[in-house]
């Protein structure tokens, strides 16, 4: 648990963006923490690739610098490798992430910083989602109603990641690596990322992601990307219902985001450490060409049987392990029980952008 201030910063840095496919609300908060290192990326259409969607979560440590570099150019990373252009989408995604790095390296004194970010980046192109991911960021799917994994949380302890771990010449302590990092692959990083003998897929720590691909269907209704902030609270299923239900109520999606936020948060910020982190989601609606009143009253009919229907989720704050697998197994599964340049601003890169504040703070920050 990293230091905690003497009251959380709630103010939100929230916006959203549509079109005639997605209705995309995003918002993140400070929280109880000292500093905000996350940050954030919504792109409708990219410049490289018209027909194609971007969104991402990054959730920094040791500072903000990796996330906020990753927010402004990993997309640009993605699309201007040979193969993204070649059927090859999802080998670019996963070329990109370790160019991103070599970047880092040769442009700045990264070398020897404990500092990195996870990466949960999604891509939607022709009615196929790319989901990237390196870390314990996640993403998740409500698809007729369900809810569906589209990331797999990398933790030390994982029997694969400690296995790399160990080759690499580390080693895994309080389910840590090397007693210090509660994650297993990031961006940055570098000081787990020195094995001169090992790929950089195979070091210590890697940015090397796994990437799920998923064709979209009439029925899909909306994707959460979050940082652990989220996850450490709530299990993805019990978010994916949270949110659902209030898509049912006709709230919109920067609102969504902004209330599951405050759902998130801890009381106290000096118990368990849960809802104590910076938080960020990203909420991305898909419209199929229909008004987004259409995907309330579809979310309305037909409600599941879960704890989400009644919108009463409970969270995770008597969990004191504080595992940060909030309900589920710990790495994006669905279980039996759990079926950028200034303060984490996300980048935008949409002619039809609409900004939304809670207070007059708020609004300051886009001054930051």
């Amino acid at each position: 648990m990293g230091q905690t201030l003497s009251e959380p910063v709630t103010t939100k840095n929230t916006s959203g963006c549509e079109n005639t496919i997605y209705r995309v609300g995003s918002s993140c908060m400070q929280g109880w923490r000292v500093e905000m290192e996350d940050a954030h990326t919504h792109i409708l259409s990219l410049p490289e690739d018209p027909v194609a969607a971007f969104f991402g979560v990054y959730d920094g440590h040791g500072g903000s610098a990796v996330a906020k570099f990753a927010g402004k150019h990993l997309h640009k990373f993605i699309t201007k490798r040979p193969e993204y252009f070649n059927n090859g989408v999802d080998l670019a995604m996963k070329r990109a992430f370790l160019d991103f790095d070599k970047e880092m390296l040769r442009n700045g004194s990264w070398a020897e910083q404990m500092a990195g970010s996870t990466a949960v980046v999604v891509l939607i192109k022709e009615k196929r989602l790319y989901c990237a991911n390196a870390g314990d960021s996640r993403a998740m799917a409500m698809i007729g109603g369900k809810p569906h994994a589209l990331s797999v949380d990398h933790k030390p302890n994982d029997d694969a990641e400690t296995k790399r771990i160990l080759a690499g010449g580390g080693f895994v302590e309080y389910n840590r690596v090397n007693g210090n990092l509660a994650l297993s692959r990031a961006l940055g990083d570098f000081i787990y990322k020195k094995n001169a003998n090992k790929k950089p897929e195979e070091q210590i720590v890697t940015a090397f992601p796994d990437v799920e691909i998923r064709d979209i269907t009439d029925d899909w209704e909306f994707i959460v990307l979050a940082c652990d902030g989220i996850w450490d609270v709530m299990s993805t299923s019990d978010v994916g219902y949270y949110v659902r239900h209030r898509i049912a109520m006709g709230m919109q999606p920067e609102c969504i985001c902004e209330d599951l936020m405050n759902h998130c948060l801890a009381p106290d910020g000096h118990v368990t450490g849960l809802g104590c982190d910076n938080m960020t989601v990203v909420l991305v609606c898909f419209l199929h060409n229909k008004p987004y009143e259409d995907l309330i009253v579809r979310c309305g009919t037909a409600q599941q049987n879960s704890p989400g229907d009644n919108g009463d989720i409970k969270t995770n704050f008597s969990n004191v392990s504080g595992n940060g697998n909030g309900n589920g197994n710990g790495n994006g599964d669905l279980s039996p029980t759990d079926s950028i340049l200034s303060l984490s601003h996300s980048i935008h890169e949409t002619t039809d952008v609409f900004n939304r504040s809670k207070s007059p703070k708020s609004r300051d920050l886009d001054n930051v």
